[in-house]
């Protein structure tokens, strides 16, 4: 337990480390948060482990603490938590991304206390996600304290982060106006106070407002400075920031106060033209992020996330979308802090449940999302679904997608809404109408169709839809840095086929005016419990690294020379280290003006292409060990060199080479399973059950489990097969990982049709 000032009266007691720790039926350990009980489940491919986790600990309290107003703050809990204090349960929380707090006046005394904190990461259908392509961990993942607070303070229970909501606005003649919002809560004799708010640029007062008040029980204000021609946030050209100070204060004595970082900037986007930070245009060079990393889960450190933030700035990235939920505020901030525009998102995802309690439950995600991230300069839009029409589109989630982009809209009228779509919702969809953007996760060239089939689809989107800004909100290929080939193609999980699907992509968003811009999928590689392809079993492979940054995959070097500033010069294929053939593709991945290359100290080729990617090919190897090098030259003439080693050698290296598995062992092959080479379709009875019918209703009628169990007993096991109940057998059927025939489908209707509901 560690006790911290956080200014003014305001004590924290820091609860991170010495927590008893057990799962179900487990011993305990002493562990210290944030901390993830299923991270290496979670991403080595075995059965990841869902259900509850208990951690206990405690906490001294004085009798002067017990003066002020205590609250519990757990930074995020997944996903679903229920808190006891001295063995009684005051608080249950299901929102599983997002800070909450809990009031503990009426449950706390002198001296040591006990707390527990129960999370539980099973399937439900009352909480967001349903299901998804990424792990699903459990545990307490981020900070816990205790606040003692004073009597009188800003609100701590209203689900944002500060209790004060920040909004800048441009005015005529360059004036901007900076609203500030709040609440105050007194658990004291009513007094007199003001609220004073002070605007710094560099340590330099530039605006100033103090407002009176008569503070009682609970007392809301509103207070505006107006700024003349302020220094600017241009993104990462020149993300400035000033320093705002609201301070609560009685007596001229300041009782607390927030320091909160803000950032003047106007975005328009247009469906011709793109996206305008304060009137420049700005085509976004965007990555995906899950909070995901090598060991631990989503409990990262910030020693990780800032990792990450240099390696998005290495890349030359400018925006960040950060899937599928609320991310942890300290990443935010250094989004801010680097001029990163943020797409900030909840779980709506894949899935919708029919549970109410779950409709009510991702509103209560948006909602905290925008209070808690809403101050960040970087927050560009809020975005409500992904892939929500995946096994099919039906009015209810149209309905569904527009109640939660009008609920979001009214939360927050001055950013934007968004969305992502799957590729199979047609342009002239009605959901494309439902947000202020729509973006489009598009696999050309991997899950469907050719690489060039993007550029395709991007213009035909633009001609049936102008009026609607579009952006490409996921695209990529899974990436083994082990595999290797010479006539690169899709699902061989080589790095030479990574780099093709990139350039494509690239050149195609670059070419494009009216485009917004995209996010590569993904930044690195992440835990996906369910996933074994590639050569590795429990991860989406898709990242520009691996899921521990250890590796930067060739793509990584591409997208770099693509979008940096930064002159380099990079040999793509060094890990292609034994090559059979005589003759080879070298390839160079650069943003310089000149290339030279050179093999054992001989001048090879040379080239003036400033092209990102530069190919020579025919260059000979000798037998044994060959030294390649280049040199890259800048327009001033700085020389850049890289080098790498390759060994040519008599027979072709099978361990490049991906090995499809037995497809017996993971995904039925129902020809032989079941007889299918003669099934007619039948004409359904509406009375009786069917494909058209849920799988989870099905299942509560006895006969259609054994129906359901005949057909699926191999998988009605498995974790995403669970969750699919709420999912009719049609919708199933279009899931093309699970590879089932509609001869099946036609087949289980046979015996289905004979169950009346």
């Amino acid at each position: 337990m560690l006790r911290i000032k956080g200014g003014s009266d305001l004590s924290v007691i820091l609860l991170n480390d010495n927590w008893s720790f057990h799962k179900e039926n487990e011993n305990a350990e002493t562990i210290s948060i944030p901390h993830t009980y299923n991270a290496v489940d979670g991403q080595n491919g075995t059965s990841m482990w869902r259900g509850k986790g208990f951690y206990t600990n405690e906490f001294t309290l004085t009798e002067s603490d017990l003066e002020q107003d205590i609250y519990l703050e757990v930074g995020a809990a997944s996903m679903i938590s229920i808190v006891s204090i001295n063995n009684q349960k005051i608080h249950t929380n299901t929102c599983p991304y997002s800070l909450y707090r809990v009031a503990l006046n009426d449950f706390v005394s002198s001296g040591i206390n006990r707390i527990t904190i129960v999370t539980d990461n099973s399937p439900t259908d009352a909480v967001y996600p349903q299901m998804a392509d990424f792990s699903f961990y459990g545990g307490l993942y981020r900070n816990v304290r205790i606040i003692c607070a004073p009597k009188l303070h800003f609100d701590y229970l209203d689900g944002s982060r500060d209790g004060v909501r920040i909004h800048t606005q441009k005015l005529e003649n360059n004036t901007w106006e900076v609203a500030i919002e709040g609440c105050v809560i007194n658990h004291q004799e009513p007094c007199h106070g003001e609220i004073r708010a002070t605007l710094l640029d560099e340590n330099q007062v530039i605006a100033q407002h103090t407002t009176s008040a008569y503070f009682h029980d609970q007392n809301t204000f509103r207070l505006c400075l107006n700024v003349a021609n302020p220094h600017l946030w241009m993104g990462t050209d020149d993300p400035h920031l000033h320093q705002l100070s609201i301070e609560l204060c009685t007596d001229k004595k300041v009782i607390e106060h927030r320091s909160i970082s803000i950032g003047f900037r106007s975005i328009q986007i247009t469906p011709d033209q793109g996206l305008f930070l304060n009137g420049k245009h700005v085509k976004l060079r965007g990555v995906a992020r899950h909070q995901d990393f090598a060991g631990v889960g989503n409990a990262i450190s910030e020693t990780q996330m800032e990792q990450d933030i240099q390696l998005i700035k290495e890349l030359g990235a400018n925006s960040v979308r950060l899937s599928h939920y609320q991310h942890d505020d300290y990443f935010y901030r250094r989004c801010d802090e680097e001029g990163l525009l943020v797409w900030a998102e909840v779980p709506f995802i894949s899935i919708i449940s029919e549970n109410e309690c779950a409709k009510f439950n991702i509103k209560e995600q948006m909602r905290r999302l925008i209070l808690q991230c809403g101050n960040h300069t970087s927050v560009y839009c809020w975005g409500v679904q992904n892939e929500i029409t995946i096994a099919g589109e039906t009015p209810e989630i149209h309905d569904h997608v527009e109640e939660l982009s009008k609920y979001t809209k009214a939360l927050d009228p001055h950013r934007y809404t968004a969305e992502a779509n799957i590729y199979s919702v047609a342009n002239e969809s009605p959901i494309n109408s439902l947000t202020e953007l729509v973006g489009y996760n598009l696999y050309y060239g991997w899950y469907y169709d050719t690489m060039t089939g993007l550029q395709e689809r991007l213009d035909s989107f633009h001609a049936a839809r102008p009026d609607i800004p579009l952006m490409v909100t996921e695209y990529g290929v899974d990436t083994n840095p082990q595999y290797h080939s010479y006539e690169p193609k899709t699902k061989d999980y080589s790095e030479e086929y990574q780099l093709l699907f990139s350039d494509n992509a690239l050149r195609a968003f670059e070419e494009r005016d009216y485009f917004v811009g995209s996010y590569v999928w993904n930044m690195c590689d992440f835990g996906s419990a369910n996933r074994d392809e590639g050569g590795k079993q429990g991860q989406n492979q898709k990242g520009l690294l691996t899921i521990d940054r250890s590796i930067k995959k060739d793509a990584f070097y591409l997208y770099k020379a693509y979008w940096s500033k930064e002159s380099f010069v990079k040999l793509a294929g060094s890990r292609f280290v034994h090559r059979h053939k005589e003759k080879n593709a070298i390839t160079v991945l650069s943003n310089l003006e000149k290339l030279e290359l050179y093999v054992n100290n001989h001048l090879i080729a040379q080239s003036s292409n400033i092209l990102p990617m530069t190919t020579f090919n025919d260059i000979p190897l000798l037998m044994g060990k060959n030294i390649i090098a280049v040199k890259g030259y800048s327009k001033h003439g700085t020389v850049y060199h890289d080098v790498m080693t390759l060994y040519r050698v008599k027979d072709k290296d099978k361990n490049y080479e991906y090995i499809k598995k037995d497809d017996g062992n993971s995904v039925i092959n129902w020809f032989e399973k079941f007889d299918l080479t003669q099934i007619n379709k039948i004409k359904l009875d509406p009375s009786c059950f069917s494909s058209a019918d849920k799988i989870g209703d099905i299942l509560k009628n006895p006969e259609g489990e054994k129906i359901i169990s005949k057909y699926f007993g191999e998988m009605v096991e498995h974790p995403k097969f669970g969750m699919m109940k709420m999912m009719t057998l049609d919708a199933v059927g279009k899931l093309k990982n699970l590879g089932i025939p509609k001869e099946l489908i036609d087949l289980i209707n046979t015996e289905l049709n004979t169950i009346t509901k």
